[in-house]
């Protein structure tokens, strides 16, 4: 299992490096590229408009991630996992499925959002909220079940429209948060069963959202959707508008008890990347909003000048190979990004990964035959 995490980490790593538009028009580089086996296409075009459904329920959102759980199980991890890993791992979601009823294999999408809120009335600082989604052929009333179980009756109701949402205060971080107003919105955690196949977990106050968003009340952006799925077969794709978050949170669209028109309506800074696969390579693809030409050709040294520092900087010479395959160029008003890496190239850097140690309690050592004669031998000329 250890080595799953590690995998899906690597390969979540390097897409947040990428950079691209988020709401406008696909650009050039993405349509007929991605080379896809035809199982993983069928299974894509099986399951893109439940992904859609779900996504464009979604409340508003600066940044969405999505996770293709599916892709990665099939096509990924078997390609990086020996046959006996693989059978230890379908063993143990086996157990999973007969202890809980729940099958990860039944996972159809994963979606995680956040959001940057507007200042309070006081002019204080509010901090992001987050919310994961998970949905497909699962019960989300055992999933749950099981979040009661293991929070150890910690759980308290709250009714809120036609949902009870599962509130749980994280203690330790209260504590801290009062130091630290970062940790606020992490001091406590909800969960919530959007349908019977759907279940949300998240800050309270974005799973209140994402209830009303459900019922067809301020949802997310279509386009800003339409750009995050635009290409089913991904591994991982994201898609956001940090800019745009700054601004809300800054304070220059106003606080939340009184909103403000500003005339800096742009979309510089818009991205969007994703992560995909053929037979040899992984293949990383991204854009990001420059404005104009001009200000693209600027991004690009930036960029380019930034990926250098990091190849000179990093010892190991698969992880240098790995970042020189990253490739930045302006295009019209984008900066894009282009990266192959081989399959190969990933498995070398996950077969360098350190083992952890295991522990073990050291044993005394009996004492030996010959130790017990001695120690004899001396007693006999004592006395």
């Amino acid at each position: 299992m250890k080595k799953i995490v590690f995998c899906v980490a690597l390969f979540a790593a390097p897409l947040f490096t990428a950079t691209a538009r988020g709401q406008g028009e696909l650009s050039s580089f993405a349509n007929g590229e991605v080379e896809t086996s035809q199982p993983a296409k069928a299974r894509a075009e099986n399951s893109v408009q439940t992904v859609l459904a779900a996504a464009s329920a979604l409340p508003e959102a600066d940044t969405v991630i999505y996770i293709n759980p599916q892709r990665i199980l099939n096509d990924a991890l078997p390609k990086f996992m020996s046959e006996k890993d693989l059978a230890e791992m379908r063993s143990g979601f086996g157990e999973l499925k007969q202890n809980v009823g729940i099958d990860p294999q039944k996972v159809d999408y994963i979606l995680i959002a956040t959001r940057f809120r507007k200042p309070s009335a006081e002019l204080s600082f509010i901090p992001p909220e987050f919310m994961i989604v998970a949905g497909g052929d699962v019960s989300a009333e055992s999933l749950l079940v099981l979040a009661r179980m293991a929070s150890g009756g910690k759980l308290r109701d709250e009714k809120y429209g036609t949902k009870t949402i599962a509130v749980m205060t994280i203690e330790p971080l209260l504590k801290q948060a009062q130091n630290n107003p970062l940790l606020k919105s992490f001091t406590e955690v909800a969960i919530v069963p959007l349908n019977t196949n759907t279940i949300a977990v998240g800050s309270p106050a974005y799973l209140r959202a994402a209830v009303d968003a459900a019922e067809g009340t301020e949802r997310i952006n279509r386009d800003f959707v339409n750009s995050l799925l635009r290409d089913p077969t991904v591994l991982i794709s994201v898609a956001g508008s940090p800019l745009s978050s700054f601004r809300k949170t800054l304070g220059l669209l106003g606080t939340g008890s009184n909103s403000k028109a500003t005339g800096c309506e742009t979309s510089f800074g818009d991205f969007y990347a994703a992560l995909t696969m053929d037979a040899n390579n992984f293949l990383l693809r991204g854009a990001m909003n420059a404005d104009n030409p001009d200000t693209a050709k600027i991004m690009n040294n930036l960029l380019s000048a930034l990926i250098q520092q990091a190849v000179e900087g990093v010892p190991d010479k698969t992880a240098q190979s790995a970042l020189k395959n990253l490739s930045f160029q302006p295009q019209e008003s984008e900066v894009v990004l282009r990266a192959e890496i081989p399959q190969q190239t990933v498995l070398d850097l996950i077969k360098k990964h350190p083992k952890p140690k295991v522990e073990t309690t050291s044993q005394p050592k009996p004492a030996t035959r010959s130790r017990k004669k001695r120690v004899l031998r001396q007693r006999t000329k004592t006395q």
